[in-house]
């Protein structure tokens, strides 16, 4: 039975997680979340009540949150490209980069899309305010971290930049990465230009419409 995948798309999150499928060419079956998939979406409720995607089904096991999809990933369906590295202390480091890009980056972006669904309670300009700050903070200190490297652990892609790449992806169309910052801007091309995630981002073009605050004319 192949491996099944709930989620959608354009989905930031489901898109860290296709990319660890494709980086290593794992089978799997996509099932869409949507309104005109009415069954997707309820088996995917009553797996997962929490109404979070992406959700990972491998026979008679479950899992979520994509961090933890991804390890699983390397655990039962291992590949030539090894996303979290066997030496432990360098899979910290990976692990951290994870974290910062999820919460500082990912996260950040998600205040000013939620503010303008109104799915917080403030007020889209200060939503998309308050996106810029915490975006400010974390773009400065990559900037000083990326210097002299290709991927954001170094010179191996690893599971830091599966969650570079949609993080930075929509952030920057949320609050655009300044021309002072050379480094990141250049790693986020290098991303864009990684197969398995340009596949992700091909993939969502016809959802670009939808996007809240308004996709721009590029990437």
């Amino acid at each position: 039975m192949p491996l099944v995948l709930y989620g959608h798309p354009f989905s930031s999150y489901t898109q860290k997680a296709l990319i660890a499928l494709y980086e290593n060419d794992i089978p799997f079956e996509f099932r869409e979340i949507g309104p005109d998939k009415p069954q997707n979406a309820e088996e995917w409720l009553r797996r997962w009540p929490m109404q979070m995607f992406p959700l990972l089904v491998d026979g008679g096991r479950q899992f979520v949150e994509t961090s933890i999809i991804i390890e699983y990933l390397q655990l039962e369906h291992p590949g030539p490209v090894r996303l979290i590295p066997a030496d432990p202390l360098a899979a910290l480091d990976v692990r951290f980069l994870d974290r910062f890009f999820d919460l500082h980056v990912m996260d950040a972006m998600q205040v000013a899309v939620s503010s303008k669904l109104g799915r917080i309670p403030m007020k889209s300009e200060d939503g998309l305010s308050l996106a810029g700050e915490r975006l400010d903070r974390a773009y400065s200190w990559l900037e000083g971290h990326l210097a002299g490297k290709t991927w954001a652990a170094g010179e191996t892609y690893s599971l830091a930049d599966a969650a570079a790449s949609p993080s930075l992806f929509y952030a920057d169309w949320v609050h655009p990465i300044p021309q002072a910052y050379p480094n990141l801007r250049a790693y986020r091309a290098r991303l864009l230009a990684r197969p398995s995630f340009a596949r992700a981002v091909d993939e969502a073009r016809y959802f670009r419409p939808h996007f809240p605050l308004g996709a721009p004319d590029r990437d």
